[in-house]
């Protein structure tokens, strides 16, 4: 990884609470080792982020994976909680955040997450707002994601993203992405069509000192959606649900993800992987554009 990152191959971040949270051993192994795989065939080298006894990897080896991807009771890592399992010698998996947090110590400027957290339902009231809008707003990597979650209040988390002077751009598309489904009611601020013009949009920002990371909202691909009004059917009954049943904090996620699992029988994870490897796939190309010199760079010198 160091030698890449020396040489300016394309580096992709991946983040690890997916392997962790996200889904039972071994389809999560599989999972993780298949996004590597895509990531790889589209030219770019992948780095797996994650703590593991206490140590920050960025990249993994094949044999880290698997302790990772078969930890008992790993943490859930975000900024809050990621110098507590360094000093403790603690095993996590790193949410966005705390994933954007290694990627940029470590000089990666590009990550592909399935989608992000955001505004909370009733977050109004209860506060209930993810660490990945204030990263975003700090750190400068730029994420690739399906949206944000479709379970969280979409418009208040794209005024949360304006006010934090986050770009949120569609990529390809004019609509906000709500993970399982290509597209909300909402629109997005900006879009953009190529990789080459988010590595423009980038070097923008950092010409003008601007800080901060960028949000690249990528739709999942059409043959594998599930609909914005079907799935909003799902996500109140599931919700409704965690509210009977009290649960609150970091618990909601995992409850409304494995509820909606059920729920939709099992189409929720199979879009969800496939947004996941669409992702890293648009990542990889905007990697890629990054490693090129860009026009006129060799005269100058």
């Amino acid at each position: 990884m160091a030698e890449a990152l020396r040489l300016n191959k394309p580096v992709v971040a991946l983040e690890s609470t997916i392997i962790t949270h996200g889904m039972p051993y071994p389809q999560n192994l599989a999972m993780a080792r298949q996004v590597e795989a895509d990531c790889r065939a589209s030219m770019a080298v992948p780095a797996t982020i994650a703590v593991l006894d206490g140590k920050i990897l960025v990249g993994t080896t094949p044999a880290q994976l698997e302790a990772l991807a078969d930890a008992p009771h790993p943490l859930k890592l975000s900024r809050a909680d990621l110098g507590f399992a360094v000093a403790m010698g603690r095993t996590g998996g790193t949410t966005v955040s705390a994933t954007m947090i290694c990627a940029a110590l470590a000089g990666i400027r590009v990550f592909a997450t399935g989608g992000i957290g955001g505004v909370h339902r009733g977050g109004e009231a209860s506060l209930d707002i993810s660490a990945d809008l204030e990263e975003l707003g700090r750190t400068p990597v730029t994420v690739v994601c399906a949206g944000a979650k479709a379970i969280l209040d979409l418009p208040r988390t794209l005024e949360y993203l304006e006010t934090r002077g986050v770009p949120v751009v569609g990529f390809g598309t004019d609509h906000l992405p709500a993970f399982w489904s290509r597209r909300s009611p909402w629109r997005v601020p900006m879009r953009a069509d190529r990789a080459e013009d988010i590595a423009a949009l980038m070097a923008a920002r950092a010409a003008l000192g601007l800080g901060g990371g960028v949000l690249v909202t990528n739709p999942i691909p059409e043959a594998d959606e599930i609909p914005y009004d079907t799935m909003a059917v799902l996500v109140d009954q599931a919700l409704e649900e965690a509210k009977l049943q009290q649960i609150e904090g970091k618990a909601v996620t995992p409850f409304l993800l494995s509820r909606l699992l059920t729920l939709s029988d099992g189409a929720s994870l199979t879009a969800n992987i496939a947004l996941v490897r669409n992702n890293v796939r648009v990542a990889a190309e905007i990697a890629c554009a990054l490693a090129r010199p860009s026009p006129g760079s060799e005269a100058a010198t």
